[in-house]
């Protein structure tokens, strides 16, 4: 691990979130980490450089393995189990990939999914027309299950208030995985949904 300012040119790219360290792994300095990358083979390759949030502290991948869905990591300078309990808890950044490379792989980041049109999957579950518009991904909530908040096209009354009022449900949640989400297209600005039914208000 070593310093290094990596937000003094303000040319210098935002960072992105890659995983965040858990807990210790042995007694040689090794953790574990949770992913928030698809591409985990590359982003902890030996000589991978991470950074903290700030940019200001740079972490080298000494060593990396997969066991099962985990990935345990060994970093520069962290050769004991204290330095790497010290480590826990600490949010892990890369430098972005290349947009023009990543729109041509099918590839995006979380944040891209933010205003994006919701529609209904073709052979959708729920038997709805293809294409109907259910809402507008408004937020992305990070979390043991990612999810997208979406703002309904068509707020649906729950009841009403103690004055009589129609309470109005406007927003719904979606967990963001491929069975639920199975296409999205950033250049055509929309993503689609094959939710079960009871999940999105009103449908």
């Amino acid at each position: 691990m070593a310093d290094q300012n990596m937000h003094e040119d303000p040319q210098q790219p935002e960072l992105l979130r890659v995983a965040r360290i858990g807990r210790a792994q042995g007694l040689k300095g090794e953790v574990t980490v949770r992913l928030y990358t698809d591409d985990p083979e590359w982003r902890f390759e030996p000589g991978a450089a991470l950074y903290s949030e700030d940019g200001g502290t740079e972490y080298i991948v000494e060593n990396s393995r997969s066991t099962k869905d985990r990935w345990i990591l060994k970093f520069e300078g962290c050769d004991d189990r204290n330095a790497a309990e010290a480590l826990n808890g600490v949010e892990l950044y890369g430098e972005p990939d290349d947009p023009d490379d990543m729109l041509e792989a099918g590839e995006w980041y979380l944040r891209d999914l933010i205003g994006l049109e919701a529609r209904m999957a073709a052979d959708n579950g729920l038997g709805l027309p293809e294409g109907q518009v259910v809402g507008t991904v408004v937020d992305v909530i990070d979390g043991a299950q990612d999810l997208l908040s979406i703002r309904l096209a068509n707020p649906v009354q729950t009841g009403t208030d103690k004055d009589g009022n129609p309470v109005l449900e406007k927003k719904a949640l979606v967990p963001f995985v491929e069975v639920l989400v199975p296409d999205i297209d950033l250049e055509a600005g929309y993503l689609t949904l094959d939710p079960p039914g009871g999940l999105i208000p009103g449908l």
